[in-house]
């Protein structure tokens, strides 16, 4: 039974980028369970699992496009060290979250510190980086 959108599917992965390291696998843990078509997932990784059969492993490589995106600069924000938190003094490669106007919050990374503000690059991680998967599928469900 060949995958189609809609089918609740089961997938091990791992993820790699173009210098060859992996950033993500599931290599040791359960199959990845998602519904095709249904947005859970990159869209470049949806379109690779269409149409794959039950056992069949492929390899695709996903442009940035269909993955997460190009970096945008307008995602790096300079914040004044006054508006920090009393007592925080964040580190470059920090993890740290910030809130939107509307009270959501977005993961950020520290990039830079200086004496007096500290820069943070809310792109994610992945943004602007064509994605190599190797993909088995282990299970479809109608």
């Amino acid at each position: 039974m060949a995958v189609k959108t809609g089918n609740k599917v089961k997938v091990h992965y791992k993820g790699k980028l173009n210098d060859g390291t992996v950033f993500d696998s599931s290599e040791g843990r359960e199959p990845l369970e998602f519904t095709v078509g249904k947005g859970e997932m990159i869209s470049g990784f949806d379109k690779a699992v269409d149409g794959m059969a039950v056992g069949e492993t492929k390899t695709v490589t996903i442009p940035s496009d269909e993955a997460y995106g190009p970096r945008r600069e307008e995602m790096i924000l300079d914040v004044p060290k006054s508006q920090l938190p009393e007592g925080m003094s964040p580190n470059v490669g920090d993890m740290l979250q910030v809130q939107q106007p509307n009270g959501r919050p977005v993961p950020v990374t520290v990039v830079e510190v200086t004496d007096t503000a500290i820069k943070l690059d809310a792109n994610h991680p992945l943004a602007g980086k064509d994605l190599t998967f190797e993909i088995k599928l282990e299970e479809v469900k109608e």
